[in-house]
């Protein structure tokens, strides 16, 4: 059984996703396993919401009422590091386009907004994933646990995007793919008769 400070140490080394281009749908599974790992409730304001902020508006000027009792102070609390996590996990350059944005919220509906596309572009990156399996070559020059992992990661995307690929087609298509220096293997196999079950 882990002690509390194994479980803290395993907590704290886990690696904040940083959003990169491209990689919206990736960014945001991973967000969701980060926050839901180490801190449930953060990822719960940032789908649900927390309660609304209490304004006042006073001479035309509008302002926060600090919260008073002690749930509205957990609240604001966990929308302010909701939020923080949220901006954190942004890359520079894009930081100051979501900056004001005042809740978790919003921020997270923001970032899919901008980074997850709209249909049309997620049917062309599906088209253009579809493309790079047909046209999947290993490379001569990388070995093969890097060839491996650029294919599982081109299937996994694939997947995001509602391609369903068959273990039997991934395989064959790996092997298809290996330079003429494996031949020989590629060929054995192929015509092994459990290739639809081989993985890993």
């Amino acid at each position: 059984m882990e002690s509390q400070s194994e479980t803290t140490q395993i907590v704290s080394a886990l690696k904040l996703p940083v959003l990169k281009t491209g990689d919206y749908d990736l960014w945001r599974m991973r967000m969701e396993q980060y926050l839901a790992h180490t801190d449930y409730v953060l990822w719960e304001v940032i789908v649900n919401g927390d309660a609304p902020a209490i304004s006042s508006a006073s001479a035309g000027t509008e302002g926060l009422i600090p919260p008073k009792t002690a749930e509205q102070k957990l609240a604001r609390k966990n929308e302010l590091k909701a939020k923080s996590t949220l901006l954190l996990a942004i890359p520079d350059e894009h930081l100051l386009k979501f900056h004001g944005i005042k809740d978790a919220k919003t921020l997270w509906e923001a970032i899919k907004a901008r980074f997850g596309g709209n249909k049309e572009s997620k049917k062309m990156q599906k088209t253009i994933l579809k493309q790079q399996y047909e046209n999947f070559a290993a490379s001569r020059s990388k070995g093969l646990d890097k060839t491996y992992d650029r294919f599982q990661k081109l299937i996994s995307q694939l997947e995001i995007h509602g391609e369903v690929i068959s273990q039997e087609d991934a395989n064959l298509k790996l092997l298809r793919s290996l330079p003429s220096a494996w031949n020989n293997i590629a060929l054995i196999m192929r015509n092994k008769s459990d290739l639809d079950t081989l993985s890993k």
